[in-house]
């Protein structure tokens, strides 16, 4: 009988502890991911995971966050690279090089806005002998479009591609994204007036034939347009043809003439302007040596957005240690503003006529600490640099408050001021244009924030595939005929 009730007993407790074991196994399992070892799945291909699967409506630093946390990428052992030919490492830098696809466009369209004048069947000019010059003043703001052409041009002789941002190839099979190298602001500032007796300015023209080469190409069918890279950073170039080609990704200074179906965070790039002063090379001043404590010259009274420069104007022009006047380029305009600005320890950076304006990134190559006062305000790289480190923003309603943007202003130590100060100095390089292009300068980051779109523009495109390989939709009434080689 003692025996039995032992025996009984053991049962018992075996099934106990079997039962305990199991249900701490499945807790455990499923509150913890990453309990399989993932080098133990061979069968794993390429595995893309978007913040909780939902890639396509998250915001601009869902698709590629600055440390990387909402996106893994794991890769079969055997590949080395991973399909679109570029890896993203933890903190947004590119591993390999983006490869980028560039229409032979003729050169009516780009180099020869600048007054390149081909030889024979030349497409573009031969940048290792000679670089076509891009005009200066206001014209070289927003001459994005140039840089990026040539650093894709010198990617064809480059000893080592891999160290680059971004690679020319000649098979748009091979690309991640397609690259239409049409000069739009250039030719916005110099060829939309019309000339009589044309009805259309050259301008328009231009948009027109380049909305129908592109309509015809093979690249854009396929894609819908979604993989290409269109240029309009003045707020006014691609006017006719911004309707038409907006499945593409638009490089823009900002959003402000947009409508949000056309362009937005989601889907386009916000590039900086090229700064238009002087850089401020080997900056010795200090909290103390910069007299001025608020800077601002431009134009004052402007239309849209820009009715808080004229409140501001009128609040602030009597007060002691702020410059604020009406300036341009004309009368040595630049070279005066160059040295306000870099004479004075804050920068007012205003919404005007478009929430944006190169006067931030003036403000930022001569390490005067930017005050933007521009509510609907998009920033470049803003998915990996935080702004509020060197930048006050301030609300345009709370700014026009009398006394409110002086006091925010003055409440500023000189250990903050010196902090920021230093960090404009560290972030300088990100916003530099030139050729050829350097580590980190604002070609290379460009065209990082370019191959943080490509995941999302693939997902689109093959979400949009979804059918088409099995079915095609012809009218005859409603019936849906599959194509002939299936039967």
């Amino acid at each position: 009988m003692a025996e039995k009730r032992g025996s009984s007993i053991t049962r018992i407790s075996f099934f106990c502890l079997f039962l305990t074991t199991t249900v701490m196994f499945v807790l455990t399992s499923t509150s913890r991911p990453g309990v399989f070892d993932r080098k133990s799945m061979h069968a794993e291909k390429l595995l893309s995971v978007f913040n909780n699967g939902d890639s396509q409506t998250t915001n601009q630093s869902n698709v590629e966050s600055s440390n990387g946390s909402n996106r893994a990428i794991l890769v079969h052992n055997e590949r080395k690279g991973v399909e679109g030919g570029f890896q993203l490492s933890c903190n947004g830098n590119l591993k390999e090089p983006l490869k980028i696809y560039m229409y032979d466009l003729d050169p009516e369209f780009h180099f020869g806005l600048l007054g390149w004048k081909p030889q024979g069947n030349e497409i573009w000019p031969d940048i290792r002998t000679r670089i076509p010059p891009y005009p200066g003043a206001l014209n070289s703001q927003h001459s994005i479009e140039y840089w990026l052409t040539l650093d894709l041009l010198a990617s064809e002789f480059s000893e080592n591609p891999n160290t680059r941002q971004a690679i020319r190839v000649k098979n748009s099979s091979e690309a991640d994204l397609i690259f239409v190298p049409f000069f739009s602001s250039l030719s916005y500032n110099r060829h939309s007036k019309v000339i009589r007796p044309s009805k259309k300015s050259k301008n328009e023209e231009l948009q027109s034939k380049l909305v129908q080469f592109l309509r015809n190409q093979k690249e854009w069918k396929v894609s819908g347009g979604r993989n290409h890279v269109v240029l309009a950073h003045h707020p006014n170039s691609m006017l006719t043809a911004r309707m038409q080609l907006w499945p593409a990704i638009f490089l823009l200074s900002d959003f402000g003439r947009y409508p949000t179906n056309v362009a937005n965070v989601e889907k386009d790039v916000i590039a900086p302007y090229k700064h238009i002063i002087k850089s401020y090379v080997n900056d010795s001043s200090d909290f103390d040596s910069r007299k001025t404590l608020l800077f601002f010259q431009g134009a004052i009274y402007r239309k849209d957005g820009g009715f808080a420069r004229q409140e501001l104007f009128y609040l602030l022009k009597d007060e002691k240690d702020v410059h604020f006047s009406f300036g341009s380029v004309q009368n040595n305009g630049v070279r005066k503003a160059s040295n306000g600005m870099h004479s004075s320890k804050f920068c007012l950076n205003i919404a005007g006529d478009t929430p944006s304006s190169n006067r931030l990134f003036d403000a930022i190559a001569s390490h005067c600490v930017p005050v933007i006062i521009s509510d609907e305000i998009e920033l470049p790289y803003e998915d990996v640099l935080n702004y509020s480190e060197f930048c006050i923003f301030v609300r345009a309603s709370d700014a026009i408050k009398k006394g409110f943007l002086m006091n925010r202003i003055r409440s500023i130590t000189k250990e903050e001021w010196t902090r920021m100060w230093e960090k404009l100095k560290q972030v300088e390089p990100l916003f530099e244009f030139q050729y050829p292009s350097k580590k980190g300068d604002a070609v290379q980051m460009i065209w990082q924030s370019l191959a943080h779109k490509v995941p999302g523009v693939k997902m689109k495109i093959n979400k949009s595939r979804r059918y088409s390989r099995f079915l095609t939709r012809k009218r005859r009434g409603l019936r849906i005929i599959p194509p002939k080689d299936l039967w």
